[in-house]
């Protein structure tokens, strides 16, 4: 089965993801390129460092050619945010980046981008699934990739040098270059390496690195940013006085940070940090987006500059759409995604250390120092976040309490009021809040509760956990 969640496709490398399946995939994407019309700007292709990614962009090539359509494939390892650049700048109707992002090592995907370099819509998502249920391998249409590169069906590019030099356009140079800031990063095994080290060595900062192979195995950890598993990360900050720590998932579009005194600071507070930022020392103005499962402090620093926070379900489609909508000057998630106004319509997790590497600079504050300064003006705001398992039987228990009958804990403080446009979401009258929803990637059910105080915050999710029998 070819299912599309919140970040794509993923499957198990030799269960799903296997070439009859990516191919069937390519063939899918290629017959709504035809029917719609949209063939002559071609589709680009882009791989990261997962088992079987460079060869799988190979076969989506191979399968585009097949089919008579121009293929532009990004022939090295690359960020999702330099792919959907390309798509952006270029004006493909069509990308596809082959990646897992941040799951385990044993698995594979596809993510598909349309015009503007933004992450497909459900409704086109909804269309490749479909269309994939009706084909057998013998639809599939296939050229040789020696073939069409000779051709001139398939073209090699490289988009780096306008990727880097774009978001050094963006940055205020001249001041990180005056500050001469001393940087770890860990592209934790994965496709961020050079881009981070072009970008920060521009601006003159001194730059090291840790986890930077090529390990398809991530080093036997999950590729995702988090403070486990930046443990490494935050103790040689530490040890070697770096300035700050900077982490990336798998495909660079999401970031960690590591402060000089070894704390891990929570992708909510990133997001915190660069809007209060772009509002307070940029003079920027505009609203905020964020995710149901985002931190509602941004909330109470866009109110306090008389502008609003736009709240949308999971998926970074619906803040780049949102964005788009309300000219907001950042949109992003709790997971460590996000964007700013003028950049690409997905997360980017290399424009985003950039930014904050800026933010360093232009205010001469720390990150602990930046973080109190805004939680002494908008209070405390402290998330927690479970993730629990579950089986087939599980699911239809849950979605049934918290779907059908709508039931909830007796949680002892008041209810404001309860969403359920993506999960279940319980506002609380002191500002408050928790949601239950599913992944759209991952047989897990995630819970998250903020409250004033981590105590408040795990209380809350307990309730619910006990509840749901978690």
């Amino acid at each position: 089965m070819i299912k599309f969640g919140t970040g794509g496709w993923r499957a198990i490398i030799g269960e799903d993801y296997i070439k009859d399946n990516v191919v069937l995939v390519a063939q899918a994407v290629a017959n709504i390129m035809q029917t719609e019309e949209v063939t002559q700007k071609g589709l680009v292709v882009g791989y990261d460092r997962r088992f079987l990614s460079d060869k799988s962009a190979r076969w989506v090539s191979e399968v585009m050619a097949g089919n008579g359509i121009p293929v532009q494939i990004i022939n090295k390892i690359s960020p999702t945010p330099l792919i959907m650049y390309y798509a952006k700048t270029h004006g493909n109707h069509y990308g596809i980046a082959i990646t897992a992002s941040h799951n385990p090592a044993e698995y594979n995907g596809i993510k598909i981008f349309t015009l503007g370099g933004r992450d497909a819509t459900e409704e086109v998502t909804d269309k490749v699934e479909s269309i994939v249920a009706t084909l057998t391998k013998d639809d599939v249409r296939q050229m040789d990739y020696e073939e069409a590169k000779e051709q001139g069906i398939i073209k090699e590019v490289n988009p780096f040098n306008d990727y880097i030099d774009t978001i050094l356009g963006m940055l205020n140079v001249e001041a990180i270059r005056e500050k001469e800031l001393k940087v770890l990063v860990d592209p934790m095994f994965g496709v961020s390496k050079n881009s981070l080290q072009a970008l920060l060595i521009s601006c003159r900062c001194e730059v090291d690195l840790i986890h930077d192979r090529h390990d398809t195995q991530f080093g036997g950890r999950l590729p995702s940013p988090t403070a486990v598993t930046l443990n490494r990360l935050a103790n040689m900050v530490v040890e070697k006085k770096y300035d700050i720590g900077i982490g990336t998932d798998g495909d660079a579009d999401r970031l960690g940070i590591i402060d000089e005194k070894g704390n891990f600071i929570h992708p909510n507070d990133i997001m915190a940090l660069l809007y209060y930022y772009m509002l307070k020392y940029k003079g920027w103005s505009g609203p905020v987006v964020r995710n149901i499962a985002t931190t509602h402090l941004l909330d109470a620093i866009a109110e306090s500059f008389g502008e609003k926070c736009y709240e949308v379900p999971v998926g970074f489609k619906h803040i780049s759409a949102k964005m788009e909508e309300t000219d907001a000057v950042i949109g992003g998630e709790s997971s460590g995604g996000l964007t700013i106004r003028g950049h690409i319509k997905g997360k980017d997790g290399i424009f985003a250390a950039g930014l904050l590497v800026e933010m360093m600079c232009v205010t001469g504050k720390r990150l602990a120092q930046m973080l109190d300064e805004i939680h002494a003006e908008f209070g405390n705001f402290v998330m927690t976040e479970d993730d629990c398992r579950f089986s087939h039987a599980k699911k239809d228990e849950l979605v049934e309490v918290l779907f059908h009958e709508k039931k909830l804990p007796a949680f002892n403080i008041p209810v404001a009021k309860v969403s359920y446009e993506d999960g279940c979401k319980v506002y609380f009258e002191n500002g408050g809040w928790i949601i239950a929803r599913f992944s759209g990637t991952e047989p897990l059910i995630r819970v998250f509760a903020e409250m004033s105080t981590k105590e408040e915050a795990e209380s809350i999710s307990r309730q619910m956990l006990s509840f749901l029998g978690l």
